[in-house]
């Protein structure tokens, strides 16, 4: 068995940002993941520009070496699709250039993008990784560390600290940090891929239809390469429950009905089945410590209330474990106190982001509002700059929050 100090239960991207990190600081880690890589995991697949701030951080060549791969397309913006129809195309950067611009996003599979990571990990001499290692729910010694045993009953690991990183489905999350599956801050999805579908952005923008009869959830179309797509659908868990949705058939139903979309999809193709998946949302702040372990990524329910989007924040969440867990090495304190500074550094700078996105997300139960701003943005550059400007500047997407914001639109000085 053993005794280490740091232990990190998956070795998705909160996990391996967290193991790589420490590897950096020279600091031996072990990595425990029930799967072998490479594995699928149900998720949107786009990357946004915070995913490539955070490879950068990790080592100034990732972001390169990502744009270079085959597995991914780069992504230039965003397509809205109000309730009433109308197109919003939102770009990450206005003007962009693709002859010289390094594009903000990209889109590329989970089971890619995850492999891309444990391929780093694995050169990695400060980090041990297990694959195939399906760890039991960990327990606290008399001694404070964590015992680690497989579901077969052999223990693998002893460690002082545990950074747990093992998704939205975290049994560790419910029973021993004690977080609840609230279905006011939960959103249920589903997601297949599709080749053959017509009608998608040249520069490769990701969709997000607002389609009015299945408010508030929302409906994404996202490229991939070799002619593919993600499709999905999301809404909040309260709402499907409200509203007695099939997800999976109200998906279908949409592609195959919708004035939008069916064209579109007329002579597309799925590749293989529709999954369900289900996401814990930032849109409650909670305690993500405790005495002798961390919370990251979606074990740490950090998730956009809006867009979905987990994978930045998982990363974002990785880097602080890794260093407030080499902080409380060095202090020999892993004590829920000491550790509760981790909280403080993750929601300040995750927080605002959260609170605003969670906004955005109860502004869909207003649709007249949702059509009236998109069709003043498409006969207005300057508002849709200004909204394009939102996605990088938390400042400008504090404006959506202010009744001043939409006296201007209703006035037509903006």
């Amino acid at each position: 068995m053993r005794h280490v100090d740091i232990c990190i239960l998956g070795a998705g991207p909160g996990g391996a940002t967290a193991a790589l990190h420490l590897a950096n600081a020279g600091q031996p880690v072990l990595l425990l993941d029930k799967a072998t890589f490479p594995r699928d995991k149900i998720c949107g697949d786009a990357l946004s520009g915070k995913v490539l701030s955070e490879l950068r951080r990790l080592g100034p060549d990732l972001p390169g070496r990502l744009s270079a791969s085959v597995a991914q397309v780069p992504s230039w913006g965003i397509d809205f699709f109000a309730p009433n129809g109308q197109r919003l195309a939102v770009p990450f950067q206005p003007h962009y250039d693709k002859t010289v611009d390094a594009s903000a996003g990209h889109v590329m599979k989970r089971l890619d993008f995850d492999n891309f990571l444990v391929e780093e990990v694995r050169r990695r001499p400060e980090i041990e990784l297990l694959e195939g290692a399906d760890v039991a729910q960990p327990e606290r010694t008399t001694d404070g560390r964590w015992l680690l045993r497989t579901t077969d009953g052999r223990e693998i690991a002893s460690a002082r600290l545990l950074l747990v990183a093992n998704g939205a489905q975290s049994a560790f999350a419910r029973q021993i940090a004690g977080h609840a599956l609230e279905p006011a801050h939960h959103c249920a999805g589903v997601r297949a891929y599709y080749e053959g579908v017509t009608g998608l952005s040249p520069d490769n923008f990701i969709e997000l239809h607002f389609i009015q009869d299945f408010l508030p959830g929302y409906l994404w179309v996202f490229p991939l390469p070799n002619g593919q797509a993600n499709v999905g659908a999301g809404m909040l868990t309260k709402a499907v429950s409200a509203k007695k949705v099939n997800l999976r058939e109200r998906m279908t139903e949409m592609l195959e009905t919708h004035p939008a979309l069916k064209e579109r999809f007329r002579e597309a193709r799925r590749l293989g089945p529709i999954k369900g998946f289900g996401l814990p949302l930032g849109s409650k702040r909670r305690v993500i410590s405790g005495a002798g372990y961390l919370l990251l990524g979606d074990a740490a329910s950090l998730i956009d209330p809006f867009s979905g989007e987990g994978i930045s924040h998982a990363m974002v969440s990785g880097r602080h474990a890794a260093d407030w867990a080499t902080r409380a090495l060095a202090a020999n304190d892993t004590s829920g106190a000491f550790l509760q500074q981790y909280d403080t550094a993750v929601y300040r700078r995750l927080g605002q982001e959260l609170r605003l996105s969670h906004w955005l997300q109860r502004l869909l139960q207003f649709p007249a509002l949702f059509n009236f701003v998109a069709n003043r943005a498409a006969n207005n550059p300057t508002l849709a700059e200004t909204i394009s400007g939102m996605f990088l500047d938390l400042d400008l997407r504090e404006r959506l929050r202010q009744p001043s914001f939409y006296l201007k639109l209703l006035f037509g000085r903006k």
